[in-house]
């Protein structure tokens, strides 16, 4: 099994469906695998299935936590099927297509379109949605799998100053490419972000503007987890992310913009593991609850009994 390390991961919040959604996942992309799976016990939500696994290269995690919030476009997920990397780009690209329709709710049509030959926006039967492109062969080359942010509502007309704001926060950072609106593309607004991408600590990550009436905003059901090896860079990321002190639980916070993030030790990977035993998930879990900004010494004793 490979080994994926990744800085920031991509976690999702069911009801009561993680498990099922990962095994779904892993079927659908290729060179996917579920790397872990445990119980914690004894949550506000009563016992939570926490699922890490992995997607053509791209580490996710998933828990099943109650019915809380609802997963929605706001964070959706760019796949980029490359002919330059597969000549069998644009079959494989229907065939997963295919897997993520069954139940699932088309948002744009697998169609040709003025920024791609082939593109579709889906949302399956779990409420992720998924935008899947044909990539230029040109083109510089990207990961198949990108979490991509909409700025919509009151939000919109900020995805550039958004990215601007996460490169001066992650220190390995870099800007990619960027399209904006023209004139006569109304409701959006000339000058605002119709595509950029950009890369936070070696993981790409996309954002837009759209002026539509969208009826969604960010929530807490897609997060951003930072994996990070000291107290000094969990106090940093707190710092200068979190802007709504009542969202700030267990690690959680919420960015200006509304965008929920966890920052998290990547010790917890090992505390929150198929090594660890249940006693010591409970001992670490119990500890966690109480916190807003997590611990590492408070969390790694309670993991060492």
């Amino acid at each position: 099994m490979t080994m994926i390390t990744q800085k920031i991961v991509p976690h999702l919040w069911f009801d009561k469906e993680a498990k099922e959604a990962a095994a779904f996942y892993t079927s659908v992309f290729p060179d996917s695998q579920i790397s872990s799976e445990i119980v914690i016990k004894d949550t506000p939500s009563g016992d939570c299935d926490l699922v890490s696994f992995d997607l053509w290269g791209q580490r996710f995690m998933a828990i099943s936590a109650g019915p809380y919030f609802s997963i929605n476009p706001s964070i959706s997920f760019m796949v980029n099927f490359d002919p330059a990397r597969d000549k069998n780009a644009s079959s494989q690209m229907e065939a997963v297509w295919e897997k993520l329709s069954d139940s699932g709710q088309v948002l744009m049509p697998l169609d040709t379109y003025p920024f791609s030959e082939k593109y579709g926006w889906i949302q399956d039967k779990y409420g992720l949605s998924w935008q899947l492109i044909l990539t230029n062969p040109e083109g510089e080359e990207r990961p198949p799998i990108l979490p991509s942010m909409m700025f919509i509502g009151e939000n919109v007309g900020k995805a550039e100053e958004a990215v601007q704001f996460y490169l001066s926060v992650f220190k390995n950072s870099k800007e990619g490419v960027s399209a904006k609106y023209s004139a006569g593309m109304e409701p959006n607004q000339e000058g605002t972000v119709m595509f950029s991408d950009f890369m936070l600590e070696n993981v790409w990550l996309t954002a837009m503007d759209s002026a539509l009436n969208h009826g969604f905003q960010f929530n807490e059901a897609v997060s951003l987890l930072v994996n990070c090896d000291t107290q000094e860079e969990i106090d940093d990321y707190f710092e200068k992310l979190s802007a709504v002190p009542g969202a700030e639980q267990c690690g959680w916070l919420k960015d200006k913009y509304g965008v929920s993030w966890q920052i998290s030790p990547k010790a917890m990977d090992e505390m929150m593991s198929e090594k660890a035993t249940q006693e010591q998930i409970d001992r670490v879990n119990k500890a966690m609850m109480p916190m807003k900004k997590l611990d590492i010494e408070t969390l790694r004793k309670a993991y060492e009994g």
